[in-house]
């Protein structure tokens, strides 16, 4: 049992160091002397420098220009792109600024050719990636839809920078037609593969390299593939079919086909496009093989991981 002596004795905070985790025994501060945080008794004496008045301007020294320091002009000098991207973000401030005006739909929107990347490239001197400059066509294309009426003459000045200078009317697709002798060519493409098809009314004979088709695609797909538009429009007895592919495998080239035989039939009638569209015979399939990455089994297979 502690003392009278022991139990009298004020308590003390412990505080324990956290280097040696032991406890060292803190002397006690005297109550009646004021806490000084200053070396000296006046606070104004405790200022490092004195205070400078700046109501007489002519005392003080004049500018030296060599401790200048140069303040680039955009806030974007230090990025690796900096007039890229000044350009992007007064597009985007742009069209902030803009947003509430009446648009058209985007069929409706004035045909604008615009600059490519390697146009934009030589434009800016800097390498930029086709995913930025993809940026930029998204916001001038939504820029382009506000209504022609409305359009104000800063916004125009802005985007003129990013058009070619041709007339994009005048680029016109040559149309297709039939010749003296009947036949209506349509030119399809897949992959590698290219074919030339051409459509001719007859019994449904089918030529390919002046071959058989069995003879140049041996799997009963490629074969259904090839004549997949004129069997969807039930029309695979009426026309007659000779064609010349190259390039790719049996499966490039019979999807080639696919392609080349249905605007050669949309030739002979233009009524069956929305049957041959709905049989997916009209679009363009642009899938390629993705090439193969330095480091990688394939073009994204990783080898497998061991631990040690």
């Amino acid at each position: 049992m502690a003392s009278k002596s022991a139990l009298s004795l004020p308590l003390q905070p412990l505080y324990r160091c956290s280097k040696c985790r032991t406890i060292p025994i803190l002397p006690k501060q005297n109550a009646s002397l004021p806490r000084r945080f200053t070396t000296t008794h006046s606070p104004r004496q405790a200022i490092a420098a004195a205070a400078i008045d700046f109501s007489s301007q002519d005392e003080l020294p004049p500018p030296n220009a060599q401790n200048a320091r140069v303040v680039p002009a955009s806030p974007s000098y230090f990025s690796g792109r900096p007039d890229f991207t000044d350009n992007l973000l007064t597009l985007q401030a742009l069209l902030r600024k803009y947003q509430t005006l009446p648009t058209v739909p985007p069929g409706q929107a004035p045909r604008v050719a615009w600059r490519t990347v390697s146009q934009y490239r030589l434009l800016v001197g800097e390498p930029v990636r086709a995913s930025r400059y993809h940026q930029i066509i998204e916001v001038l294309k939504r820029l382009n839809q506000i209504h022609p009426a409305v359009m104000p003459p800063d916004l125009q000045d802005a985007m003129q920078i990013y058009k070619r200078a041709i007339n994009p009317f005048a680029v016109v697709k040559r149309p297709s037609v039939i010749d003296e002798h009947g036949r209506a060519c349509g030119i399809g493409r897949r992959k590698s593969s290219s074919a030339k098809v051409f459509l001719v009314q007859g019994e449904g004979e089918v030529l390919v390299n002046g071959k058989g088709i069995n003879q140049i695609f041996g799997r009963i797909h490629d074969r259904e593939s090839a004549l997949w538009p004129l069997k969807a429009t039930n029309r695979i007895d009426k026309y007659n079919v000779w064609a010349l592919v190259s390039g790719g495998g049996t499966t490039g080239q019979a999807e080639a086909l696919t392609l080349g035989t249905a605007k050669a039939l949309m030739v002979h009638e233009p009524d069956l496009k929305p049957a041959l569209r709905r049989a997916g015979c009209v679009t363009r399939d642009p899938r390629r093989v993705e090439r193969k990455k330095p480091g990688k089994l394939k073009a994204r297979k990783m080898p497998a991981w061991v631990k040690r």
